[in-house]
């Protein structure tokens, strides 16, 4: 299947065809889902800016997480998905946005939280999509398979 495109491409030419801009915001990846969109020429049309919103500071003064969601369900919850996804497309002023928060190990692991426990937002033009998933690997598999399911994630709410 060499001429199959790949999943960054699908989704750079549908925000094309829409006319719409995407941004990221991201915790576990660290910023590997707008790299792999950067890896697309043309990109420049439908991408502008990103948010590696790390520490819970960031998440909120950055993309408007509000303190009370990080206190009550921490960083790793479907509720604070949901507002990274919409606060990034606020800020950016972009039509979709598509948001990550985890625990990509090998540290961090609780009972109730896992590592490989992610948390995907997907904004797209005023409906919001979290999906919780449980990835497993080393911590580089774990974020190269968020990134995967990430964009794959923003190309379904695209279409």
């Amino acid at each position: 299947m060499p001429d199959e495109k790949m999943i960054e491409e699908k989704v750079v030419a549908r925000l094309k065809e829409k006319g719409w801009q995407v941004t990221c915001a991201e915790s576990c990846t660290g910023g590997m889902i707008a790299a792999t969109l950067v890896n697309v020429a043309g990109v420049s049309d439908v991408f502008m800016e990103s948010y590696v919103t790390y520490a819970n500071a960031s998440k909120h003064k950055l993309i408007g997480v509000k303190e009370e969601t990080l206190e009550t369900y921490g960083a790793v919850s479907r509720q604070v998905a949901e507002q990274m996804a919409e606060g990034a497309a606020k800020a950016a002023s972009a039509q979709t946005a598509v948001a990550v928060t985890g625990i990509a190990g090998p540290d961090g692991g609780t009972p109730d939280k896992p590592v490989g426990l992610v948390y995907i937002g997907c904004f797209v033009d005023g409906k919001t999509v979290v999906t919780e998933n449980h990835f497993e690997g080393s911590r580089m598999e774990i974020r190269k398979q968020t990134t995967q399911a990430a964009l794959t994630l923003l190309y379904n709410c695209l279409i």
